[in-house]
């Protein structure tokens, strides 16, 4: 998965990172800033984020059921790590009905699981069923939770509220980037579950920086 963790990072760094004078959802002012949905929603990045998410789901999440994460910034993140694990099902079985004339026994490793998704409203619908979760939801599911950058960890916990009250668990966190600003330690309070983020601002900074013409 290094390559692709790889291709990844520089899509991000290329498409979504930028220099300058901002102001951040938290009141934060920044230096910089990143926009993950120029990536999440590009068609290669959105195919590699959701290859690396399914395969850290598959590492340290192997019992979740589902993958969900607060709208719209986890919107591409669940449906490209959804897609993933079923694209990896299919492969499984497609070499399974071809192993009698290969050298493999599809037995020596277990099938790959499909994993979900899930949508959190920032508020519940007026109409139809008033749910606050779409997509999946089956109460005591173990569920990841994922977002895009992740800086105080405000919208990830109202992800993981939300999920809570839903009557799933929440067995870990995924984030995309982690501008490590306070996020992990007030999301992993609040989850009482493991945080990992798949890039720092400090990796796609010094890849931004690494991409620039000389």
């Amino acid at each position: 998965m290094t390559d692709t963790r790889t291709a990844l990072l520089n899509l991000i760094a290329t498409h979504s990172f930028r220099l300058g004078d901002f102001t951040l959802a938290s009141g934060q002012k920044s230096d910089y800033y990143i926009d993950c949905r120029t990536t999440t929603l590009h068609a290669e990045g959105g195919r590699l984020s959701g290859l690396v998410l399914y395969d850290l789901i598959r590492q340290h999440f192997h019992s979740a059921e589902a993958v969900g994460g607060l709208t719209m910034g986890a919107d591409p993140l669940v449906s490209n790590a959804a897609s993933a694990s079923a694209w990896a099902l299919a492969d499984y079985n497609e070499i399974r009905a071809l192993s009698a004339d290969l050298d493999f026994d599809p037995d020596d490793e277990p099938a790959p699981a499909l994993i979900h998704g899930f949508l959190v409203r920032k508020a519940e619908k007026t109409h139809g069923t008033g749910r606050k979760i779409e997509g999946f939801l089956k109460k005591g599911a173990p569920v990841v939770i994922v977002d895009d950058v992740c800086t105080t960890g405000g919208s990830t916990i109202t992800a993981i509220e939300a999920t809570r009250e839903s009557g799933m668990n929440v067995a870990g966190v995924l984030c995309l980037v982690d501008r490590e600003q306070g996020g992990r330690a007030n999301i992993e309070a609040a989850a009482g579950a493991p945080f990992i983020s798949v890039f720092t601002a400090r990796d796609v900074r010094t890849a931004h920086i690494a991409l620039q013409p000389r």
